[in-house]
């Protein structure tokens, strides 16, 4: 039975933040997922799990100047340093809010910048932040995003971060498999996902074209919930989709589950 976990930054988003653990609960959802903590006091967060008897599963590493247009550091030779003390306060806010395993984003590729430079800086930051992660007890994410949402984004493919994982060397390091990211780049996510089964930590989900909740488009999300089941996938899976009209009118297809 997939085990489905409501991302707060794009579900109930018809309330203020605070307000939508409540929410998720109400709905039925065990688990939530947001893309940053650190707007709020980790105390407040930790409450209102608490309160509502939910677990947090994922956050990111900050991932620069968001409001301005970035989305993430991690392949920016410049910023290296801002970049490590991102991992102390995400480590911080993972140990606080019960999150074992936070996300990496890779960030956008400057034009016209060194390809091997990208590559090697997000090689180093990936081992210097498992390192300080596996101390913590945590696994590290890292996930391949479209390039038609994010023009320019850095790690693109399965493939790529397959690799970029064997050349950091670190047994803490997965992958963050999104479909409606993969969809749009690759296809092939029954397969993919039961070929890289072992290597996969967390899956999200939002179907194609729109990114709207599952049914809304062409990815066959019946079969491959029951594909998960049947390859023995045991994660969660982060909802990460935007409402084709409320939340709450778009959760049928998790209630027929």
């Amino acid at each position: 039975m997939p085990r489905f976990a409501a991302n707060l930054t794009m579900l109930f988003n018809e309330q203020a933040f605070l307000d939508r653990f409540e929410a998720a609960a109400r709905s039925g959802f065990t688990a939530v997922e947001f893309l940053f903590p650190y707007d709020h006091p980790a105390e407040e967060i930790r409450r209102r799990l608490d309160e509502n008897q939910l677990t947090l599963v994922l956050h990111n590493l900050p991932a620069g100047d968001w409001a301005a247009g970035e989305r993430g550091i991690a392949c920016l030779p410049d910023r290296v340093e801002e970049f490590r003390a991102g991992v102390a306060r995400a480590i911080e806010h993972a140990t606080a809010l019960g999150v074992e395993q936070p996300n990496c984003r890779a960030g956008k590729a400057p034009a016209g910048a060194d390809p091997a430079a990208l590559r090697a800086t997000f090689i180093d930051n990936l081992r210097y932040a498992a390192g300080e992660l596996k101390r913590a007890g945590l696994k590290l994410l890292i996930e391949p995003i479209n390039t038609f949402d994010i023009p320019g984004f850095y790690l693109t493919h399965t493939a790529q971060a397959l690799e970029i994982i064997d050349a950091v060397g670190a047994d803490n390091l997965y992958v963050q498999y999104d479909t409606y990211h993969m969809q749009r780049m690759e296809g092939e996510l029954a397969a993919t996902i039961a070929k890289q089964l072992p290597r996969i930590a967390h899956i999200q989900l939002a179907d194609n074209p729109g990114r709207n909740e599952p049914g809304t488009g062409e990815i066959n999300y019946d079969f491959l919930f029951t594909h998960l089941d049947k390859i023995g996938y045991a994660g969660w899976i982060g909802c990460e989709y935007k409402p084709a009209t409320t939340t709450e009118a778009g959760l049928g297809w998790m209630r027929r589950q």
